[in-house]
């Protein structure tokens, strides 16, 4: 990719043409992530919807240890979340090319991290499995609260539920039928339908390459994940340690 292409991509100054290119390819990782973090330890880790869900279930049924493990993965999304908004905010401070790519060099790092654990996964599963359930749920929320800071929550990418809402509204405000009169037409934002659709489809690819990624290859599938992440971020943080 050309530099000054991946320099827009993650830099400071922001378009909505590099939000929506860099949405898509986020849109892909964390498609990948969750549908390969599910082969390899038997939970989605996107969305809070059905991990709060889980836990309230759970505690009906006094099971307490997967309500523990449920709070874990919801305190972790949160964690993420945070991380990347004090991220985002030191680097705005200091004026760095590199404040909306910080978050990626560390969700790169943590993808690594979830790469090496799955070594040792099956020989300490107990400890193991809570503990990659919660780093994914940590990256997850990393990533979107980047991706919504930077959009101005235009853009999700971890979870596909407001996607498919969104995408419903819009279709049927295309669907409507507009009679002549007095009042003014309803019609739909086709641009904003194209976004969220093409968000959706990176989502679903991300997921079919993750799925097949990791039963073909393990946990080093998520390396190229990773690489992706570093790419994206590269030219910013370059330019901070240049200068």
């Amino acid at each position: 990719m050309p530099i000054h292409y991946l320099r827009k991509l993650t830099s400071r100054d922001r378009t909505d043409a590099a939000n929506r290119q860099l949405g898509l390819s986020l849109a892909l990782v964390a498609g990948a992530a969750n549908a390969g973090g599910f082969l390899a330890v038997g939970q989605y880790t996107s969305h809070m919807s059905g991990i709060v869900s889980a836990m309230a279930d759970d505690i009906v049924l006094s099971r307490w240890t997967l309500v523990g493990a449920g709070l874990g993965g919801l305190l972790a999304f949160l964690s993420g979340a945070a991380t990347s908004a004090i991220l985002i905010n030191w680097g705005r401070r200091r004026q760095a090319h590199s404040e909306f790519a910080l978050p990626l060099v560390l969700e790169a790092v943590l993808l690594l991290g979830f790469g090496l654990m799955g070594a040792a996964m099956s020989r300490h599963a107990v400890v193991l499995v809570p503990a990659t359930v919660a780093l994914l749920c940590y990256i997850m929320g990393l990533q979107n609260a980047m991706i919504t800071k930077i959009s101005r929550a235009e853009i999700r990418t971890t979870h596909v539920t407001g996607l498919v809402t969104d995408i419903g509204i819009e279709l049927g405000r295309l669907c409507y039928w507009n009679q002549a009169g007095h009042l003014p037409p309803v019609t739909a934002n086709r641009e904003r339908l194209q976004l969220l659709s093409a968000l959706l489809g990176m989502f679903f690819l991300g997921g079919l390459l993750g799925a097949w990624g990791f039963n073909s290859l393990g946990f080093v599938a998520s390396v190229p994940l990773a690489g992706l992440l570093l790419l994206l971020a590269a030219v910013p943080v370059w330019d901070d340690l240049r200068h």
